[in-house]
């Protein structure tokens, strides 16, 4: 993702001293209220649909690669139940290069009309252009973190919905639209000397927001992106424009990460200000969205973490316990909301 990205970011400007938007949040005394519900989630299927994914190699645009993984991950939904529409369009890289995107989205109960949105990119960095290798800055990231992960956790979360005789069967009631956004990670690369303006990334997601009828929009309460949500050593601080656009959902979120004991990873800190797949979400779809994405304070390579848009973003530097650590959070904002009634 770029994870960079989308997320390349641009990141930036600290909350730490930034203005503005800088709070320091509090655990509310709802979490200390809040009970832990839904399934269990698995870290070790997420693991081994992330390796699934990785196992194809870099999903990069317009490769054999991408094509075919792009083809398994919607027969994975499909499997689980799960209606699964494509969203195919040509897209153009910041280079000229004509991009073949597919936008996957597996829907969860399509018939209700209130419902949430979980979001990811699925596509690999075709630069590993942040390595400390200069040798290594043309070759393709694997992106087992910055892009499966994001993925791996999804699928997850679809096979807990359609495990029958569960919590999870008996008690949604409440749609969820998966959404794996394509070319996201086909930024302006640092070796360029093209302008970044933040629009060459999470184009698929640009795609999506504009398409996306007013009153599909609507049946939306909230969206969250996934993204790198598998590195070792992760932590999630509060995202700069999701606490923007949907400060509200940011406190859900994170009042759910301490619900379920995962308090620590989740820290009621402002972290780095994104341009992902949010953005479009929030400012052509109108659909509030946050930003689930780690931060690394004290990492000399990047904040996104040291193998962020390297070689080194492999199967090697997935730790399960961050993917529990998310999935179970995403699991709880799931289970703890109340159908509408609509």
């Amino acid at each position: 993702m770029n994870k960079p990205y989308i997320l390349l970011c641009i990141m930036a400007t600290l909350f730490l001293t930034s203005c503005g938007l800088r709070r320091q949040a509090s655990v509310s005394d709802d979490t200390v209220a809040m009970t832990p519900v839904g399934p269990v989630f698995s870290a070790d299927s997420a693991y081994q649909f992330c390796e699934r994914q990785c196992a194809f190699g870099p999903r990069v645009m317009n490769s054999d690669a991408h094509d075919a993984c792009g083809r398994w991950i919607q027969q994975q939904f499909a499997a689980y139940g799960l209606t699964v529409t494509t969203q195919l369009t040509a897209l153009r890289g910041f280079d000229g290069t004509p991009l073949k995107a597919t936008n996957i989205t597996a829907s969860y109960r399509p018939e209700l009309t209130d419902r949430l949105l979980l979001c990811a990119h699925w596509d690999s960095r075709p630069w590993a252009d942040n390595d400390p290798d200069e040798s290594n800055w043309r070759k393709p990231v694997l992106a087992a973190n910055d892009g499966a992960s994001g993925v791996a956790v999804m699928l997850e979360v679809a096979r807990l919905l359609s495990v029958p005789d569960t919590t999870a069967a008996k008690k949604l009631d409440i749609g969820v639209d998966f959404v794996c956004f394509d070319a996201e990670d086909w930024g302006i690369p640092q070796w360029s000397d093209v302008p970044d303006n933040g629009n060459s990334w999470a184009l698929g997601s640009q795609h999506w927001a504009a398409h996306l009828p007013k009153e599909a929009a609507r049946q939306y309460r909230f969206g969250i992106l996934l993204d790198m949500v598998g590195g070792e050593g992760a932590q999630f601080y509060r995202e700069g424009m999701s606490l923007t656009y949907a400060p509200n959902i940011v406190d859900r979120v994170w009042r759910c990460a301490h619900a379920v004991g995962y308090g620590s990873m989740f820290p009621n800190q402002p972290g780095g200000t994104i341009t992902d797949d949010h953005i479009p979400v929030n400012q052509v779809a109108k659909i509030p969205c946050i930003d689930i994405i780690p931060y690394y304070p004290a990492c000399e390579q990047s904040s996104f973490g040291p193998t962020w848009h390297t070689v080194n973003d492999d199967m090697a530097h997935i730790d399960r316990n961050t993917l529990q650590a998310v999935g179970q959070t995403i699991v709880q904002v799931l289970f703890s909301e109340e159908p509408s009634g609509r």
